[in-house]
C-alpha cells in the first residue's frame, strides 16, 4: 500500500484530473497563475453530514468569487451520483468524482478501511502551493466540518 502525506502549506499542491458535471474533466493545473482554489473533500453524497455542509457552504460561494476564488466539492461518488447530489442541494459549484482514490491518497486524505475520504479542506494558491488546510479528526460531527470563513482568510492572506 501507498503511504499518504498530507501536504503541507508551503508545498505545491498535488495536480488532478476528476470528473465532474456532464463527465467533463476539471484540472488544478488549469487555474495556475489564474485563481486560488479551494478543494473540499467530502466522504459520501447523499449522506447526513455531507447534506449540511455542502448547502452551507453555498452560501460562502460569492464571497468565495468575490475574492477570485474556484471552489470544488470531491467526494469518491461517481461523477453521476454527484450530479444528482449537487442537483438535489442546488449546488452552483462543482462536485468531482475521485473514483479511483488518486485525489484524496495524493491529499493524504484517503482512508483505504473505508473506501472514502475524511472531510477535509485545502486552499491552494494562484502559484500552486498550499495556503492552508484543516481536516476532521471526526467526519461525523457536525462541529468538526472545516471552516469556510477560515478558508476565505487563508485566500485573503494569500
Amino acid at each position: 500500500m501507498v503511504t499518504q502525506t498530507v501536504p503541507e502549506p508551503g508545498q505545491m499542491a498535488p495536480d488532478f484530473k476528476l470528473k465532474g458535471p456532464g463527465g467533463a474533466f476539471y484540472t488544478l493545473s488549469e487555474h495556475l497563475g489564474e485563481s486560488p482554489v479551494v478543494l473540499v473533500f467530502f466522504p459520501l453524497a447523499f449522506s447526513a453530514v455531507c447534506s449540511h455542509q455542502l448547502p452551507e457552504l453555498e452560501k460562502y460561494v460569492p464571497q468565495f468569487e468575490k475574492a477570485g476564488a474556484v471552489l470544488y466539492g470531491i467526494s469518491v461518488d461517481s461523477h453521476h451520483a454527484n450530479g444528482a447530489f449537487a442537483r438535489s442541494l442546488n449546488l452552483s459549484f462543482p462536485l468531482l468524482s475521485d473514483w479511483k482514490h488518486e485525489a484524496s491518497a495524493a491529499y493524504g486524505v484517503f482512508l483505504p478501511d473505508s473506501g472514502y475520504s475524511s472531510r477535509a479542506t485545502f486552499v491552494i494558491g494562484k502559484d500552486g502551493r498550499l495556503l492552508w488546510r484543516e481536516i476532521a479528526d471526526d467526519m461525523g460531527s457536525m462541529d468538526q466540518i472545516p471552516s469556510p470563513e477560515r478558508a476565505l482568510a487563508a485566500i485573503t492572506r494569500g
